[in-house]
C-alpha cells in the first residue's frame, strides 16, 4: 500500500465529480442569475419609459425617441442589475442546494466552501470586467447621447416643434396650427396657417391635409405642401379680403436655427475613467473639476470592486438554519447590497463638494463593509455549526409568533358593540 494515494482531489474519479459538481453549480446559479438580471433591468426600464412617454408627449415628439432613449439607458440599468443578478443568483442556488440537502452531502466529500466558490467566482470575476467595460467607457458615451436626444428633443431638431393641437410660432412671422398627426408627423390634417409681413399684409390659409418635404435649393427652408384649402387675403392696403381657392398649395418655411448640442464632458459622468484620472491628478484643473472627476472614478471602480464580495456574502445567508426554510437571508442580502450602493453615492455626493477625501468617503465604507462579510463568510465555513443568520433568525422567529398570537387575539375577541349588547342585556 506504499505510495498509494487516497486524496480525492487527485484521483481521476474525482476530478470526474469535481468537475460535474462544477457544471451543476453552474447550470444552478446562471439560470435565476439571467431571470433576476432581465427583471432587474426591465423594471428599472419601466419606470423610466412612463417618465420619458409623458416627457415626449409634452415636447410632441415622435414616439420611437421613447426607445432609442431607453436603449441609451441600458448601459446605466446594467451596471445595477448586473451586481443584484450575480449575488441573487449565488444565493438562490446555493440556498437550493441547503434545502435540500445535497450542500450536506458534498461537504461529507470533502468539498469545502472555499472548493464550492470557485464557480462562482468565475462568474464574478467575467461579470466584473464585464462591469468595468461598461461604467469606463459604455456608460458615459450612452449617457451623452441619451443628453443630446433630450436636446434635440426640446430644441425641435427631431421634428418636434410643431405641437398638435397647439399654435406654434415659426420664424418670418409664422404661426401654425394642426389639428392631428398621423405617421410620426409626416402626414397632418386640419392645418391653419396665419402669415404676417413687415407691411401689415396678413395671410390667412386652412387646408384639409399637408405634408413637409425638404427644399432641395435651401437646406434651411422646408415646404410645406397644402391640400384642398383657401387662401384669406388680408392688409391696410386691401378695401375687403380676397379669397382664393386651391387645390394645391406649397407654402416655404424658414427653419428656425438650432443651436449645436455641447461636446461630451460637460458632466464627470460622460468621462471615461483614464480620463476622469486625467483631470483629477492634472494641476491644471480646478479644485472643484479634481474633487468630482476623483469621486466619480473611485465610485465607478468601488462598485466594481464590490462585485468579488458578493460570492461571499451570498454564500453566508443562502445557508438556513438546520431544520428551516427561511428565506430571511434573500430579504437581508437585498436591503445590504442597495444599503451599500446608496452609502456609495452619498459619498460620491459629498466627495464631490470637497467636504471629505474621495477614498476615504468610498473606500472607507468598503472596507467596512468587506470585513462584515468576511465575518459573515468566516462564521459559516470555519466555525463548527456557527450560522451567521442564527441571531436574527430567532429573532424573527420570535417576533412572526408574536404577530401571530396578536392576530389571534383579534380574531377571538367579541366586537366592542356585541359586548355592550351583552353587558345591556345581562342589565336588563
Amino acid at each position: 500500500m506504499a505510495g498509494f494515494r487516497t486524496d480525492p482531489i487527485e484521483s481521476p474519479i474525482a476530478v470526474t465529480i469535481l468537475t460535474a459538481t462544477d457544471k451543476y453549480i453552474a447550470r444552478l446559479v446562471a439560470v435565476p442569475m439571467l431571470v433576476v438580471f432581465v427583471i432587474a433591468a426591465s423594471l428599472l426600464m419601466l419606470d423610466k419609459m412612463l417618465r420619458l412617454f409623458d416627457f415626449v408627449a409634452t415636447e410632441g415628439g415622435p414616439v420611437s425617441i421613447v426607445f432609442k432613449m431607453l436603449a441609451n439607458l441600458l448601459p446605466e440599468y446594467a451596471s445595477l442589475a448586473i451586481p443584484l443578478g450575480l449575488m441573487l443568483g449565488i444565493l438562490l442556488a446555493f440556498r437550493r442546494l441547503a434545502t435540500s440537502s445535497e450542500l450536506d452531502v458534498m461537504r461529507a466529500l470533502g468539498l469545502s466552501y472555499n472548493r464550492l466558490l470557485r464557480v462562482p467566482y468565475m462568474y464574478a470575476v467575467g461579470l466584473a470586467l464585464l462591469n468595468l467595460l461598461i461604467v469606463s467607457y459604455l456608460q458615459p458615451l450612452s449617457r451623452y447621447y441619451y443628453e443630446q436626444l433630450s436636446f434635440d428633443l426640446q430644441s425641435g431638431a427631431l421634428g418636434a416643434s410643431i405641437k398638435v393641437g397647439e399654435f406654434t410660432t415659426l420664424k418670418g412671422r409664422t404661426a401654425l396650427r394642426v389639428e392631428t398627426s398621423r405617421d410620426e408627423g409626416r402626414n397632418l390634417q386640419g392645418i391653419f396657417a396665419r402669415i404676417a409681413s413687415e407691411k401689415g399684409q396678413i395671410l390667412s390659409i386652412s387646408a384639409r391635409e399637408g405634408r413637409f418635404f425638404a427644399s432641395k435649393e435651401n437646406p434651411d427652408t422646408v415646404i410645406l405642401r397644402l391640400n384642398d384649402g383657401q387662401i384669406v387675403q388680408d392688409g391696410p392696403e386691401l378695401k375687403s379680403p380676397r379669397v382664393l381657392t386651391f387645390a394645391t398649395h406649397d407654402l416655404p418655411i424658414d427653419l428656425p436655427k438650432i443651436e449645436q448640442f455641447r461636446r461630451r464632458g460637460d458632466k464627470d459622468r460622460e468621462y471615461f475613467l483614464p480620463e476622469l484620472l486625467k483631470i483629477g491628478w492634472s494641476k491644471d484643473s480646478s479644485v472643484a473639476a479634481r474633487n468630482q472627476s476623483l469621486a466619480s472614478l473611485n465610485f465607478r471602480l468601488v462598485e466594481v470592486a464590490m462585485m468579488f464580495l458578493l460570492p461571499l456574502l451570498a454564500v453566508a445567508l443562502a445557508v438556513p438554519p438546520k431544520r428551516s426554510t427561511s428565506a430571511l437571508g434573500v430579504f437581508v442580502s437585498v436591503v445590504m447590497v442597495v444599503a451599500y450602493h446608496k452609502v456609495n453615492e452619498y459619498g460620491q455626493d459629498v466627495s464631490s463638494l470637497g467636504r471629505i477625501d474621495p477614498g476615504l468617503a468610498l473606500w472607507g465604507p468598503f472596507v467596512l463593509f468587506a470585513a462584515l462579510i468576511a465575518w459573515l463568510y468566516w462564521r459559516l465555513a470555519y466555525v463548527p455549526g456557527g450560522q451567521p443568520l442564527g441571531g436574527l433568525e430567532t429573532l424573527f422567529a420570535k417576533a412572526s409568533s408574536v404577530v401571530k398570537r396578536m392576530m389571534a387575539s383579534r380574531r377571538l375577541a367579541p366586537p366592542a358593540s356585541a359586548a355592550r349588547a351583552g353587558e345591556a342585556a345581562s342589565g336588563v
